[in-house]
């Protein structure tokens, strides 16, 4: 399930892909697979060129007079049209619907038409071939001839909870790196079979819940399984890797914007009326119901938490992912922000943010410093009633710690002086590791402080460096890592090819979360029962091997194993609420009385955001 920038998002797929990916089909890097359709490709229906499995028998051939009727036009992005055969076979395995590529073409049909198309069969993959996307059969270069106008649509397939099979996808062919393309289509028994099954026919959802918020690109997530792993908010919880929530489908709109706005929804609410039109699969999400109706969202209310105040015994600790802030930003970004930091956090004691950017932002020319985005960010939680907060950071190498390129994103702590003191230790850089030391009282001590922890270790290549700090709070020293570990950019979706899909970035992760682990071993070593929080956004999973690796020989323990789970989660992604933001604590923080933990859910739930992340808050008595 990456965590994947949709900022370069094509918009228009290229005939010329299409192109590639028939050269592939035809080197063998796309196997075509056996149907059980004698048809030949002079004369063929619909359901021959898809076939019983995912791939086309007739890929890369040409067939003439497809008939079918025109279900919706598409005439923006990947231009084309779907058409529907009218008179199904016996087999639930093979679709009646197909799309038809025109690319820069005029588009002269429109729904209801009866045509005859003739074309090319081939296998496009959304995103490309390395994507481990499955594939879309489409006919490519068509000549078209409308045969009658005015025609009833096909009846749509109602897809609801009773159809789609609690089983998400089969195990892949192991003596196909596995992938489930050569395998037969059993939409009887599994969620990706069924969906697979109907791909470019015409379906119709009932009334829905939203389970993922209308997005910059006029999209939500929906779930036709309401009861299927529900969030306490509305969502639909990503509890483990086997919870992949079948009833999700991406919704999307034939209509252009220009001519119809599309529904603006948070998670919770209803798409009253449901949605009707063809089946797609696109790179973005996979399965997704491209309606030609959509009903009206009903409002149901999602307010913005606020976490409680901190008592006066208490340290509150918190993480927030700002999404790439940098002075170049709108002051509403900040304004926005800093009152959440004031109104929804509460103005934490230490504030550890990810995704501060360098004072010019984007522009790739050297700078590394963050004084300024740091002295508008703070002035803006002033403005906004909070206090004074000073700040702690190490600024980068440039171009060193990933992210986008010139912006230089970095961790850095904010702290209330009022409430807290930092321990500075030292002048840390960029490339210096800080240590463990036993300080003349016998208590653990940082070398550095601010201090980066292990930065030459090949773990944090392109990656962001966990920055530490030694915090004294009554007189109690508490120490604080912040992380911001790698993406999972490179990572399958669950609408893999693959099943269960390639998680590529998890290597990289499980090495970072033992280079913490470590780390905070190393300063039990000297201090076992030392106050040691570790913070951030780890895109990873409480059930994840990395979060097992930050966990390993006890040393930390994930905060949000404390809620209950259907409170579990800090980010939506593809309809599914999951964790990628922790906080971890120390034997000693837990044996101190206990600590209060909030996910504070305040931007992933709702389409208007400040960040996509929301944030989390620990308190404790040290």
């Amino acid at each position: 399930m990456p965590h994947i920038s949709r900022a370069t998002r094509p918009a228009v797929r290229s005939a010329a892909f299409s192109a590639v990916v028939a050269t592939a089909l035809a080197a063998g890097l796309l196997a075509a697979t056996s149907s059980s359709s004698s048809a030949s490709a002079d004369e063929v229906r619909i359901h021959d060129i898809q076939g019983t499995t995912r791939l086309s028998p007739l890929a890369n051939q040409q067939v003439t007079g497809v008939t079918g009727i025109v279900t919706g036009v598409r005439s923006y992005g990947s231009k084309g049209f779907w058409i529907q055969d009218p008179k199904a076979d016996a087999d639930p395995a093979t679709s009646e619907g197909v799309f038809v590529y025109t690319g820069s073409a005029a588009l002269t049909v429109k729904a209801g038409d009866a045509v005859r198309v003739s074309g090319t069969v081939s296998e496009y993959v959304p995103g490309g071939a390395a994507s481990g996307n499955q594939s879309l059969t489409q006919l490519t270069k068509p000549t078209v001839t409308v045969e009658s106008s005015g025609n009833a649509l096909p009846a749509p397939v109602t897809v609801n909870a009773k159809k789609v099979p609690s089983a998400y996808a089969p195990d892949g062919d192991p003596a196909n790196s596995g992938s489930i393309n050569a395998l037969p289509l059993k939409p009887r028994s599994y969620a990706l079979d069924l969906y697979e099954s109907l791909e470019g026919m015409n379906v119709t959802v009932g009334t829905s819940r939203v389970v993922g918020a209308t997005d910059p690109y006029s999209e939500l997530w929906i779930t036709v399984k309401p009861h299927e792993n529900p969030a306490r908010r509305g969502g639909a919880l990503y509890g483990s890797y086997s919870a992949q929530n079948t009833g999700r489908l991406q919704i999307q709109q034939l209509a252009p914007l220009a001519e119809q706005p599309f529904p603006k929804a948070n998670v919770g609410d209803v798409l009253s009326g449901g949605a009707e039109g063809p089946l797609d699969f696109n790179q973005f999400g996979g399965y997704t119901l491209v309606g030609r109706t959509l009903g009206k969202v009903t409002d149901k209310g999602l307010v913005r938490e606020k976490t409680r105040r901190q008592a006066k015994s208490e340290l509150a600790v918190a993480t927030y992912n700002v999404e790439n802030l940098d002075p170049t930003d709108p002051q509403t970004k900040f304004d926005a922000l800093a009152g959440a930091v004031v109104s929804n956090l509460a103005s934490p004691d230490v504030l550890a943010l990810e995704e501060i950017q360098d004072d010019n932002g984007a522009k790739n020319d050297g700078t590394v410093s963050a004084e300024a985005t740091l002295k508008k960010f703070t002035d803006a939680i002033v403005a906004a009633g909070g206090p004074r907060y000073e700040w702690r950071s190490i600024d980068p190498q440039n171009n060193k710690d990933g992210g986008e390129p010139g912006g230089n994103i970095r961790q850095v702590f904010l702290f209330n002086p009022e409430r807290v003191s930092f321990t500075d230790r030292g002048k840390g850089d960029a490339t210096t590791a800080t240590d463990v030391v036993r300080s003349s009282g016998g208590r653990a001590a940082l070398t550095l402080s601010p201090g980066r922890i292990d930065p030459a270790n090949t773990a944090w290549a392109d990656s962001r460096k966990p920055l530490a700090g030694e915090f004294t709070f009554r007189g109690r020293t508490v120490f604080v890592v912040a992380n911001h570990f790698g993406s999972k950019g490179g990572d399958e979706g669950l609408t893999s090819q693959h099943q269960p899909p390639v998680r590529s970035s998890e290597a990289k992760r499980l090495r970072q979360a033992e280079a913490v682990n470590s780390f905070v071993r190393d300063v039990r070593k000297v201090e076992k029962d030392a106050d040691v929080v570790v913070v951030g956004d780890v895109n990873d999973f409480e059930f994840s091997a990395t979060a097992q690796a930050l966990e390993a020989e006890g040393a930390l323990k994930s905060a949000v194993k404390s809620l209950p789970r259907s409170e579990r989660y800090s980010y939506v992604y593809q309809g599914n609420s999951q964790v990628l933001d922790q906080i971890l604590t120390s034997p000693g923080v837990r044996a101190g009385g206990g600590f209060a933990f909030d996910s504070v859910h305040i931007n992933a739930e709702f389409a208007e955001q400040n960040s996509d992340h929301d944030p989390q808050v620990l308190r404790f008595r040290p």
